[in-house]
């Protein structure tokens, strides 16, 4: 009997584990995961050049603005128009990722990585929302260890990456990013290792959505 679709939606802290884990789930149940992937998609879908949707991936509100008007300077790559009425605002571009992610969603069981997701999913009927979380000592050596940088270098990265993104899901979704009344789920992938918070993610999801994978 074919399986009714589902997804799991996996928030996370910058060196957490989130997409480690998120391929590991993915993996033992035969489903896609889609993170950076929906960026391609997306400029598909659009016309517009990849890396406008690159440059404002989980950026601050502020942030993706400047990107845009530093884009915009120059010409598009494979976008016809050229009318400024047609310049995409930010709120634009995140409608467009919005769209793909609610297009693969109707036809597929998947797993999605940030970009609001959950929220963008939200009247989906059979959704798992988490949070990764771990604790700072293993995110930076997690870091050090996939940017080859010294741990001063991946506190930074913590920093500026966690407040970008909690800066741009607050903005778009309205609610508190990493908070736990936003999710079904939270976890601290540090008590557990990444197989283990797989297993802990499955067991939830297997009761929350009353199935057996």
């Amino acid at each position: 009997m074919q399986r009714e679709k589902f997804v799991i939606n996996i928030g996370r802290q910058l060196g957490s584990g989130g997409k480690p884990v998120g391929e590991i789930i993915a993996r033992r149940l035969g489903i896609k995961l889609y993170d950076k992937e929906l960026i391609n998609l997306a400029a598909r879908e659009s016309g517009l050049c990849a890396d406008v949707f690159e440059r404002a991936d989980e950026r601050e509100r502020k942030g993706v603005l400047a990107t845009l008007v530093g884009y915009l300077r120059a010409p598009f790559t494979g976008y016809e128009g050229g009318n400024t009425n047609n310049i995409l605002a930010n709120e634009s571009l995140f409608r467009i990722q919005s769209d793909v992610i609610r297009e693969i969603a109707s036809r597929e069981s998947a797993i999605f990585v940030g970009r609001c997701a959950d929220y963008i999913l939200r009247d989906h009927p059979r959704c798992v929302n988490v949070f990764i979380s771990a604790d700072d000592e293993d995110r930076c050596a997690r870091l050090c260890a996939r940017e080859h940088c010294t741990p001063e270098e991946a506190r930074t990265m913590m920093e500026r990456a966690d407040a970008q993104r909690a800066s741009y899901y607050n903005y778009y979704s309205s609610r508190t990013w990493g908070v736990a009344a936003t999710y079904h789920l939270c976890v601290n992938s540090s008590v557990l290792g990444d197989e283990g918070t797989a297993d802990f993610i499955l067991e939830f999801a297997e009761r929350k959505l009353h199935e057996k994978f």
